[in-house]
């Protein structure tokens, strides 16, 4: 896909966003630590330093392994957590400074589908209620249109409406799934973030769900962080494409260059293992090692313990993200050397398709 609104203010950015979570002692560890048991806070650095503008109308797919921080960075984006450090940006203005007006405007706009509804939905409450109390509570709808209004969110969702009186254990998961959708869209959000919204369900019903998520966009015009694992659902919906590694992005570029000609070597280390029609009969190394506690993350750059190319500068100085071409940036101390004469490129991969 093509990056697009490349030009304009963008709806949300991140700058240089910190996330982290500290374990205090409670009173036993603080007087054994008065006999010399040397007990000391724990710190989990989650996201480190993020910086990430999303423009209006545009898909950004934000990939990486299981403990990254892609979740924390979403519900950061979100407002349920707030940032340890960094600035967070609506439309250009800090969200900190905004009255708590539009603050609380901006915090409706910003809309969170998570991965399993199941966990997200309440099981006490009818399928009218979850979708029909968040607008009535805010003044969106009257509490005489609720029930006119979840119909319709619900037809636009594919659910029928008649269905409206009854609880989320009655449905299936993709059902469910679109209930959070409907729910999601019912304050009229500018900004959807989707936290592995599809990894839960069946292929086929995956393929429905991504092409409501498409048809919203364009009826609506959404803005969407698509938070996911999965390279192959993330090309098929992204026009920009980030890859965050141990709570920092190492990569971001439009998705055609993305695949293409990705520059990381924890980029290209995952795409290399995508499978593809054209590449059958070959065997699988998968990355080495596993990623690193963000209790204790390496010094310099995160993912130095596991790289090929990792050198000693890797191992104490943390490469900058820098824009490589235009809109293709990458952290990596590798693109500051000098081209090596007959030396082949460092990655070029055939296109697959996904359906």
């Amino acid at each position: 896909m093509v990056q697009k609104n490349a030009g304009q203010t963008p709806l949300i950015e991140a700058v240089d966003v910190s996330r982290r979570f500290t374990r205090k002692l409670d009173l036993a560890e603080k007087i054994a630590n008065l006999f010399g048991a040397g007990l000391e806070e724990r710190t989990v650095h989650a996201v480190d330093r993020v910086s990430l503008a999303i423009r209006p109308g545009e898909v950004v797919g934000l990939v990486g392994e299981s403990g990254c921080g892609k979740s924390t960075f979403g519900r950061v984006l979100a407002g349920i957590l707030p940032p340890s450090e960094g600035d967070l940006r609506w439309e250009g203005r800090s969200i900190a400074q905004l009255p708590a007006s539009e603050a609380k405007a901006v915090r409706l706009a910003t809309q969170l589908i998570f991965q399993d509804p199941m966990s997200s939905l309440n099981p006490r409450k009818t399928v009218a209620q979850a979708i029909g109390e968040a607008p009535v509570a805010h003044g969106i709808v009257k509490r005489s249109e609720a029930a006119d209004m979840v119909a319709a969110l619900m037809e636009r969702v594919g659910l029928d409406p008649s269905y409206a009186r009854r609880y989320p254990h009655q449905f299936s998961g993709g059902q469910r799934q679109r209930i959070g959708i409907a729910r999601a869209l019912a304050v009229k959000p500018r900004f959807l973030i989707c936290d592995e919204s599809v990894s839960a369900l069946d292929v086929s019903i995956q393929a429905q769900v991504l092409n409501l998520f498409m048809e919203l966009r364009q009826e609506m015009g959404l803005t969407y962080l698509f938070i996911s694992h999965d390279l192959g659902v993330v090309r098929h919906i992204s026009d920009r494409v980030a890859i965050m590694y141990l709570g920092r992005i190492v990569e971001l570029a439009d998705a055609d260059r993305f695949f293409e000609a990705p520059n990381h070597p924890y980029t290209r280390a995952l795409l290399d293992e995508m499978p593809t029609v054209t590449q059958r009969r070959r065997s699988f190394h998968p990355i080495k090692g596993e990623i690193p506690s963000p209790l204790n993350p390496p010094s310099g750059c995160h993912f130095h313990p596991r790289c090929p190319h990792a050198s000693a500068r890797c191992r104490t100085e943390a490469p900058a993200l820098r824009e490589l071409t235009p809109g293709h940036f990458s952290a990596c101390h590798l693109n500051d050397a000098p081209p090596v004469a007959g030396a082949a490129p460092m990655f070029n991969r055939e296109k697959g398709a996904v359906s």
